[in-house]
């Protein structure tokens, strides 16, 4: 009796998964990659995960831009991915209403809080609000400009030049990676850590920083239960993630108190506020009298900050400067460009740079081929129907896959793989409006990036900075490739001999 109860069940159990398997097998049009019983496509990602971005952008393009992934049986990672730029411009404004991050990105991303990456409707459009008044005033312009040429004339340069003088192999990346810490912690907080120094100091929070946004990509490529069980049981990735994100908190909120005891006491003792040097972010929002923000939402508000204007812009100085060496034709027309409008001038303000087109383009370029944020997120209220024809239910998650998109002919043309800044000038020396559909790097529609400008303000001070007084080798034998995190930087970093010009 017991066998044949055994049997039955082993037969139902058989049969629901044959039906189950079929019903996936239906539903699933255009499948992204192999679909295994019980484990889904997640194998395949995990077998090539050291080039996911390839291997996906591959698949994609086998596709003509878009796919759909299906994860472990009973698990939420079921995602239609595409690069393709008519769904990119329907998504993210044409039906923008429709599409929003979501609770399920909100978990993912927890250290992010209710900032303006996570949020959504009236909390987001707060903090687009509150964010976007504080970057369009020119005395934060300013105070961008004095920030950045005092650490490159301070920290950068001669740290570049102690490496070349002792003729020592230097890693740009943790360079940049401390300088723009440095910079995000001034702009954002009023204070400088002074990670940028000879001696390289190991900085705790620096690295805690580094550490969570690590786990935040695990979390992409893991079902959620597993990486629930590991937070719940504070092993593996996830106890790395709250060590992490507890050391950052400490120190952000350590900043804050420090600064609302700072102001209170100017207040106290009559002590007026100079526009110049107290127009950093935290002390705007704490001065701010037409509004009280508590303490979580400048945590909040300054963990974003510190996302969009450190490893972004780290990512980008990386991979353009690693491009420019491979290409020295484009470096010298870099070069040309600086000395023909401005000479031998050894630092260049924020007027200036703006004037600089080759070496916007260049910089348009090197993030079109590996843009900062390789991928971007978003679920449907409501379903839909895309322009390349593929269904969308409600709640269906959709992955942009940004890095994807360079790599198509079909997008940019035969020589898509080429490092090419003309491609954003026009015959007549002007840049080229590209949309930001087609170049995602800034995100797209309602959702655009606000920092833009002031990002290649701060990219063009350091590169002709750099490139006016140093050329940079690239060390023979040293492998380059992307790092797995929720920000495209070198998983071995960028390492270089440094040459005085």
């Amino acid at each position: 009796m017991t066998m044949a109860i055994v049997g039955y069940v082993a037969i139902f159990v058989a049969l629901f998964c044959f039906l189950y398997f079929f019903h996936r097998k239906q539903c699933c049009k255009t499948p992204l990659l192999i679909d295994w019983p019980i484990f889904g496509m997640l194998p395949l990602v995990l077998i090539n995960i050291s080039h996911a971005h390839d291997f996906i952008s591959h698949r994609l393009i086998q596709l003509c831009g878009t796919g759909e992934f299906l994860g472990p049986w009973f698990t939420k990672m079921n995602y239609l991915v595409t690069s393709d730029p008519s769904n990119v411009h329907h998504i993210m404004s044409k039906s923008f209403d429709n599409y929003v991050k979501g609770p399920e990105f909100r978990d993912i991303f927890q250290p992010f809080g209710d900032g303006i990456f996570t949020a959504d409707s009236e909390t987001w459009k707060y903090s687009r609000s509150l964010f976007h008044s504080l970057f369009r005033q020119k005395r934060f312009e300013l105070f961008l400009e004095k920030t950045i040429q005092k650490k490159v004339h301070n920290s950068l340069l001669p740290i570049l030049d102690h490496a070349q003088q002792q003729g020592t192999v230097i890693d740009l990346q943790d360079v940049f990676n401390r300088f723009t810490f440095d910079n995000i912690c001034s702009l954002v907080l009023g204070y400088d850590p002074n990670c940028l120094s000879i001696e390289f100091p190991e900085v705790a929070y620096e690295k805690a920083f580094n550490e969570a946004e690590e786990s935040i990509f695990y979390r992409h490529i893991v079902p959620k239960s597993v990486w629930k069980l590991q937070e719940w049981l504070q092993i593996g990735q996830e106890k790395t993630m709250k060590k992490s994100c507890k050391v950052f908190d400490q120190f952000i909120y350590a900043c804050i108190k420090s600064k609302r005891e700072e102001i209170r006491k100017q207040r106290q003792n009559g002590i007026a506020e100079s526009d110049d040097d107290h127009v950093d972010f935290l002390t705007t929002l704490i001065s701010d009298e037409k509004g009280v923000h508590d303490n979580i939402f400048l945590r909040d508000a300054t963990f974003n900050l510190f996302v969009a204007g450190r490893d972004t812009i780290t990512s980008a100085l990386t991979w353009f400067f690693w491009l420019v060496a491979k290409n020295p034709i484009v470096e010298t027309k870099i070069l040309e460009e600086i000395k023909q409008k401005f000479g031998s001038k050894d630092a260049l303000g924020i007027e200036e740079v703006k004037k600089l087109v080759y070496l916007h383009g260049a910089l348009c370029e090197a993030m079109r081929l590996f843009p900062p944020i390789p991928f971007e997120r978003k679920q449907a209220i409501n379903g839909d129907t895309l322009p390349s024809g593929h269904y969308i239910k409600p709640k269906t998650m959709i992955l942009f896959s940004l890095y994807s998109m360079a790599r198509f002919e079909s997008i940019w043309g035969k020589d898509c793989l080429e490092f090419k800044p003309e491609r954003w000038i026009s015959e007549r020396g002007s840049l080229i409006h590209v949309p930001s559909y087609k170049f995602f790097s800034f995100n797209a529609g309602p959702r655009t990036c606000l920092g833009k400008d002031l990002s290649f303000i701060q990219m063009k001070m350091v590169a002709t900075s750099i490139l006016s007084n140093f050329s940079l080798h690239l060390l023979q034998g040293h492998d380059v490739i992307p790092s797995l995190s929720i920000v495209l930087l070198m998983k071995n970093g960028f390492k270089v001999m440094i040459k005085k010009r």
